[in-house]
């Protein structure tokens, strides 16, 4: 259980920081935010469900002490 964490934390961290980069220079490029708008939803619902998967093995492994 202790890998299936940490590779969800890693993706997590990954993901997290191609979105602290990609979002701003998107955002910079004139034009680009209309073409890439429903990229940029669906990359923020990705992040999210890690969030939530991340938030869930962490509490299943400490409550059945995996």
């Amino acid at each position: 259980m202790a890998v299936i964490i940490q590779l969800i934390t890693f993706l997590l961290v990954i993901f997290s920081l191609a979105l602290v980069v990609g979002v701003p220079v998107v955002l910079a490029t004139p034009g680009q935010w209309e073409t890439s708008k429903n990229s940029i939803y669906q990359y923020i619902l990705i992040w999210g469900f890690l969030v939530f998967a991340t938030a869930l093995a962490t509490t299943t492994a400490t409550w059945f002490r995996f």
